[in-house]
């Protein structure tokens, strides 16, 4: 569900990582309404998966974008005042075991993080929803 107000079930936001990368560089991609999320918000957090995800994709040539962060991605969520949200066994059960057809493994650990903090997922993917998570956007 696309939402603009965030149920008292949510305890904060967890970034897609288009969605990190876009606010961090200041791309107008990211949207209005997620941005404003993102600055009002006090619990906003970045999982280590998408750190992997950057860093794998900036190295095989395929994410140029992330070129201003990604020998800093650490001070970066710092810098930003962003929590980091390392991975735990539970979520890597989670993704592993989450029915349905979406296959991208940083994608599903995204969703099972989400799912197991109770955080919206600020992210412009709506398959997201089919996994009962709520997405903001």
């Amino acid at each position: 569900m696309l939402v603009h107000k965030l149920p008292d079930t949510i305890t904060g936001l967890l970034l897609d990582t288009h969605s990190f990368l876009w606010f961090a560089t200041g791309d107008s991609a990211l949207s209005p309404a997620a941005k404003q999320a993102i600055e009002a918000t006090a619990g906003i957090y970045v999982s280590a998966a998408s750190a992997l995800e950057i860093r794998t994709k900036y190295r095989l040539g395929k994410l140029a974008s992330a070129a201003v962060i990604v020998h800093d991605l650490t001070t970066v969520v710092r810098r930003l005042e962003f929590a980091e949200l390392d991975i735990a066994f539970a979520d890597a059960d989670l993704a592993g075991s989450l029915e349905g057809t979406h296959r991208d493994p940083f994608d599903r650990m995204l969703i099972a993080q989400a799912l197991n903090y109770r955080l919206a997922l600020v992210s412009n993917e709506a398959v997201f929803e089919d996994f009962g998570v709520t997405r903001l956007w």
